[in-house]
């Protein structure tokens, strides 16, 4: 997971990837693969993806069905 630092800015840490992740969401359950596929332009790694779903998940923002969509618990 990378963190805002002198090395890296608040636009390439996983902190600003945030916020487009929950607003996809925001359309309702997603499968995993769609929601990688649509995030890969904003991706400079793969593992980037799993930093930002691992800190959701954390956080408790999101979570996974039994058919593989990720879903938001944020808005019911």
């Amino acid at each position: 997971m990378q963190m805002p630092n002198k090395l890296y800015s608040y636009s390439e840490s996983t902190l600003a990837l945030i916020p487009a992740v929950l607003e996809r969401l925001k359309q309702g359950a997603v499968p995993v693969k769609e929601l990688f596929t649509g995030m890969r332009g904003a991706l400079s790694d793969p593992s980037d993806f799993l930093s930002v779903m691992d800190c959701l998940y954390a956080l408790r923002a999101v979570d996974i069905n039994d058919e593989g969509e990720v879903y938001s618990c944020l808005w019911k």
